[in-house]
């Protein structure tokens, strides 16, 4: 395909590149799907073709699973990352962007029952997006003939940073260095553990919550017993259930998310005063803060990209059943001070019923939560052996993130307090700077 290339107002070098990749790397003949990824070459690092094939490429691998990259510039992260030095590459992860997107309605038409459906996804997980880079990598640079050249440096964030470990695992050889934000993925073989310190987080920050509001207490009881007791359909033809209202609580793992659902919950209250119902307005709003419809992906791997030989049987939902505070079948029984708990980044069965885009997913999810048979994500004795540099960000919490830097040799860290999950975004400056003083291990 010919390469689309253009500039924008930053003086940025924009080019889109389209590979034809194998669906299966166990039959490389077969399948194909189209993978995108978008490369940024800032003019003011590179003002000729021999300085543009010259600058070293930096891998950007996101967050999800399950999201696309929108078009980066010279601000943010991005603009820390060229002045560095570099030419960028951001990747929709197969399934995502423009990347073969996943959804109900564009999965291939071969693809006749549940069962054929799951055993499609199942090449969507970070073992096979690991592959492509791979593949892409050896595309655009495998024929430098010197060795360094053909190696790059790749920042996974969030899941991204799974990935990141899964490529240090089994193709380090192509890796120059490794920056991981907030993505020091705990090297599991399902996701139970992960739920079980998930889950405690949540309760924490739940409590939080509530004492900064405590009014939210009554205003999210009347908003779920009003839940209960009538059908409230989204704009996409999705339901608003209470549990689907309490997903909102995922965005208490970033800055400012505790802020956010309250003025959710004071607006989503205020309508039932004014109104005796929730405005188009209202709903709109809680639906832009839930991203599963389009990005189903995110809801239908999201367990699976822990697991190694073992099913996750709908984790978080069996562990969060073990505290009664997030289910308002107990709760509405208690005095009117209890509070009902807002969930966090979890998933649930009944998402399949209440996101309309996913309900044409529902047996296939059932099927991959059942499954046993999936793939390594992970060496261990090769992350002991490692000695590709890894410099990684650590927001809070950090607990199994400690864990997993113990187990990856040459690993460095900036660990910090002050940020969520969204570090990068929210501080890109000084995270980015960190993380290149951290890559040149100058020691005092």
């Amino acid at each position: 395909m010919d390469l689309e290339t253009y500039h924008n107002k930053d003086q940025i070098k924009v080019v889109e590149r389209f590979f034809d990749l194998p669906l299966d790397y166990n039959t490389p003949t077969g399948e194909k799907i189209r993978v995108f990824a978008r490369n940024l070459i800032p003019k003011n690092k590179a003002k000729t073709e021999k300085e543009e094939k010259d600058l070293p490429y930096f891998y950007h691998i996101s967050g999800g699973p399950g999201f696309e990259v929108g078009l980066m510039g010279s601000s943010g992260f991005a603009g820390e990352i060229h002045a560095e030095g570099y030419q960028t590459l951001w990747l929709d992860p197969r399934g995502t962007g423009l990347s073969t997107p996943i959804s109900a309605d564009t999965l291939p038409a071969r693809l006749k029952s549940d069962q054929d459906i799951a055993d499609y996804l199942k090449h969507f997980r970070a073992d096979s997006i690991v592959k492509d880079c791979e593949s892409i990598r050896e595309i655009l640079i495998g024929n430098k003939p010197e060795e360094e050249d053909r190696k790059w440096t790749i920042m996974g964030q969030s899941f991204g940073g799974f990935c990141a470990i899964t490529y240090l695992s089994f193709y380090s050889k192509g890796l120059k260095e490794v920056f991981i934000t907030g993505g020091l993925a705990p090297l599991i073989d399902h996701p139970d553990p992960n739920y079980e310190w998930t889950v405690r987080k949540v309760i924490s920050r739940n409590k939080i919550y509530y004492e900064k509001y405590p009014q939210d207490i009554g205003r999210v009881r009347e908003i779920a017993n009003y839940l209960e007791e009538n059908k409230v359909v989204l704009p996409s033809s999705g339901n608003l259930t209470v549990r689907r209202f309490q997903q909102l609580g995922i965005d208490f793992g970033m800055s400012g998310g505790i802020d956010r659902v309250h003025q959710t919950v004071f607006r989503a209250a205020n309508d039932l005063e004014l109104f005796g119902k929730f405005s188009y307005k209202t709903l709109q709003n809680i639906e832009h803060n839930q991203s599963f419809d389009g990005n189903p992906i995110y809801a239908i791997l999201h367990e699976p990209i822990y697991c190694q030989g073992k099913a996750s049987r709908w984790s978080a939902d069996r562990i969060v059943q073990k505290n009664p505070q997030f289910s308002w079948a107990h709760v509405k029984k208690l005095s009117a001070n209890e509070p009902i708990y807002f969930t966090g980044e979890m998933i649930f069965p009944q998402m399949f019923d209440d996101y309309a885009n996913l309900r044409p997913l529902k047996g296939a999810a059932e099927l991959l939560a059942q499954d046993v048979s999936w793939g390594p994500l992970y060496d261990l004795q090769q992350l002991a052996n490692n000695e590709v540099k890894v410099s990684a960000a650590t927001y809070v919490p950090f607990e199994l993130s400690q864990e997993t830097a113990g187990k990856i040799h040459n690993t460095e860290q900036y660990i910090t307090n002050q940020l969520f999950h969204s570090g990068i975004r929210e501080d890109p400056k000084d995270v980015i700077k960190r993380l290149f003083q951290l890559s040149r291990r100058e020691f005092a």
